[in-house]
């Protein structure tokens, strides 16, 4: 894992950054920096800032006031898809398939972002369908999935947008041993291979184990500090 060096240009920039609904601040005043290939975590209680978070990076939300910037775009006037074309992919939670696709579809339609042939993209989906152990269930409708196995075909659909930047919501919480070690490995096996930085955002410290190079702590949309990475990962 590439630790999150200040002195490196950041791949994504926050800038006090706020959101607020019904005038209550969600968000208030969140600055950080993400660098290239960093794994970083932001932990805290439900309905603490961290959906609201990813959402306005990813451009699902606007902020109020403050800043965002990837790879030097500013993302504000952006829409989502075109932030999604710049490098910055999400898993959603709940997980948010095309219900009605197959699984390898599904995986497709996230290939074709940059992909140029639907026989590549196909490829692609194979290959990542293999990794994440859907391959059996390639021809299944989304909708007939368990919720572990939507997960990772979320995930799958997302790697196949080839991302520079990954955020991931809730993605290991309420997962085996067995399912924690398995995604965490293509994980961080991705995050070495290609250099994506990774963002969760995890409910608390025993979902995300030792995975990180950095814990950022929200508390009521602020941010509560940060820390040193030195737990565990999950038990059976």
């Amino acid at each position: 894992m590439a630790a999150n060096d200040p002195t490196e240009a950041a791949l994504l920039t926050l800038d006090a950054v706020s959101k607020s609904f019904d005038g209550i601040e969600a968000v208030a005043g969140i600055s950080f920096t993400v660098a290239t290939g960093a794994v970083i975590a932001v932990v805290g209680a439900g309905y603490t800032g961290k959906t609201t978070l990813l959402d306005l990076i990813s451009g699902v939300l606007k902020p109020d006031q403050g800043s965002i910037r990837f790879n030097g775009h500013d993302l504000a006037s952006l829409a989502p898809h075109q932030i999604a074309a710049l490098g910055i992919s999400r898993c959603f939670n709940p997980p948010r398939p095309f219900e009605a696709l197959s699984a390898e579809d599904n995986v497709i339609v996230g290939a074709l972002l940059h992909e140029r042939s639907t026989a590549a993209a196909r490829r692609l989906a194979l290959s990542l369908l293999d990794r994440l152990g859907l391959t059996g269930l390639r021809h299944l409708p989304a909708s007939h999935l368990t919720m572990t196995q939507r997960k990772c075909l979320e995930l799958a659909r997302a790697l196949a947008t080839r991302p520079r930047l990954l955020l991931l919501d809730e993605m290991l919480a309420e997962t085996s041993s067995e399912e924690w070690t398995s995604l965490t490995e293509i994980l961080t096996n991705d995050a070495q291979a290609n250099g994506t930085a990774l963002l969760f955002a995890e409910p608390d410290l025993h979902a995300i184990g030792t995975l990180t190079d950095r814990i950022i702590t929200l508390d009521q949309g602020t941010l509560g500090g940060e820390t040193p990475q030195d737990t565990a990962g999950p038990e059976a």
